[in-house]
């Protein structure tokens, strides 16, 4: 495989996990525990990704820090516990994640998600030991701040252009290019191709499965 990259970063929620409707269920449900005015699927949307402090924040702005923490506590309620909505690792998810590792790459995960829901979701996946190292949202800035790929990238001792952000949402696009790391789009996401585009990632794939063959072409 090429060697253009040594580490690729891969976001969790809508890149390797089809979990958009499990995460729509569950703000839904936080935001009806709390008997809040309700909002859009599409806006709901828009804010997978994001840290929770930023999701709450942009679907209510005029929130305080009040509503924040109770809108943390339900949604994490409805996520760990109780909402039923199933969520799968995408098509090829798994059998690319283990071929690039049997390539040798370094791999790591930066995402929108908490520790605790992160932690969950690569334990039932059985994907954690593929991964080098992750970083959450609630352990540093939320995307598109460049902490999260930076403090990756110097605990692998891996430099930006050495690095792939591989995504489905404009944050992800404006991560990489925030840290000076490369980006690859996912068309399959949250985010619409055209959105993507804008941000001129490397390319743009339709399938997680063509990672593999389109690292090789760079090769």
């Amino acid at each position: 495989m090429s060697t253009v990259f040594n580490l690729l970063v891969f976001d969790w929620d809508g890149t390797l996990m089809d979990s958009e409707a499990r995460i729509v269920a569950c703000i839904r449900g936080a935001i009806t525990d709390l008997n809040l005015e309700p909002r859009s699927t599409a806006s709901i949307r828009n804010i997978i990704g994001l840290g929770l402090r930023e999701a709450v924040f942009a679907l209510y702005p005029e929130g305080d820090e009040a509503l924040l923490d109770a809108m943390v506590e339900r949604y994490r309620h409805h996520f760990l516990t109780a909402d039923p909505t199933p969520s799968e690792l995408f098509a090829g998810a798994r059998e690319t994640i283990e071929q690039l590792a049997e390539a040798n790459y370094l791999l790591a995960v930066a995402t929108g998600k908490g520790r605790q829901g992160l932690n969950k979701v690569l334990e039932e996946t059985g994907l954690g030991p593929y991964f080098h190292t992750t970083r959450c949202a609630d352990e540093t800035f939320s995307k598109p701040h460049p902490m999260m790929l930076e403090q990756i990238m110097d605990e692998l001792g891996v430099e930006p252009g050495a690095t792939l952000m591989i995504g489905d949402t404009e944050y992800d696009m404006q991560l990489a290019s925030n840290a000076r790391a490369n980006a690859l789009a996912v068309s399959y996401g949250v985010h619409e191709k055209d959105r993507l585009l804008k941000y001129q990632p490397l390319h743009c794939l339709d399938a997680i499965d063509e990672l593999a063959g389109w690292l090789n072409n760079r090769g």
